[in-house]
């Protein structure tokens, strides 16, 4: 199957569409372009957005007016790497301008606690004010994407539907019927959420708690084994 410019099956170092792109199947399976990141993805597995980097929220910002399109901001004790905010977002979080989200076109690397200057896609659409706006830089959820851990450090945004290698873009499946493994076995029609606190990138029945559901089962499921899900993450 081929979703624009990339076959499903394909894991690739160079990209060909901004991540998050989503493309539709003829039956319906709905799909998101991914960069893959700390290991490779596999197949039938939930994959979980990147970490947040902690020390890159809550940031000061200097001064900026309406129509800017450069928005200075202090990191804390974390490096900034070159565009690692790119296709990502920056969000207002207080005070004057908050309620704002402007997606990120790029920037230079930055050390621990220097100033980073980011440039947005588009202008600012309220001013902020240094004394009291602050300032969280977002990754772009579908850059550097990881198989669900045990204990989830983000929100599940897709399946694998075979290997992307660590480091290359491909597709990852949000909607529409799926391969999924299952810990503990499934009953058909029962909501699934991710398996926390036991296996990596599998669903288990949704017990009622407060996990993400990602889908229904389609069909009965066997510990362990892959089956039929209806993903609804998209």
């Amino acid at each position: 199957v081929t979703l624009f410019a990339q076959d499903l099956f394909v894991s690739q170092s160079s990209k060909v569409h901004e991540l998050g792109t989503v493309a539709l199947t003829s039956d319906g399976r709905r799909f998101r372009y991914c960069l893959a990141g700390g290991s490779s993805l596999v197949a039938g597995r939930l994959q979980q957005a990147p970490v947040e980097v902690t020390n890159h929220q809550n940031l000061t910002p200097a001064a900026a007016a309406i129509g800017a399109t450069e928005i200075t901001v202090t990191l804390g004790a974390t490096l900034a790497t070159a565009n690692q905010y790119a296709e990502g977002l920056l969000i207002v979080t207080t005070s004057t301008g908050s309620g704002y989200a402007y997606r990120i076109k790029g920037h230079p690397a930055a050390a621990l606690s220097a100033s980073l200057v980011v440039t947005l896609e588009d202008p600012l659409q309220v001013a902020i004010v240094a004394a009291t706006s602050k300032i969280d830089l977002v990754l772009n959820p579908f850059s550097g994407v990881v198989i669900g851990p045990v204990t989830e450090t983000s929100c599940i945004v897709g399946v694998a539907n075979d290997v992307i290698t660590n480091a290359e873009h491909g597709w990852i499946q949000t909607g529409g019927p799926a391969a999924v493994l299952a810990d503990g076995a499934v009953t058909v029609g029962t909501s699934l959420v991710a398996a926390t606190g036991s296996v990596t990138g599998a669903v288990k029945a949704n017990a009622g708690g407060v996990e993400q559901e990602v889908g229904r089962a389609i069909t009965g499921i066997a510990d362990t084994e892959f089956g039929a899900v209806m993903l609804n993450l998209d």
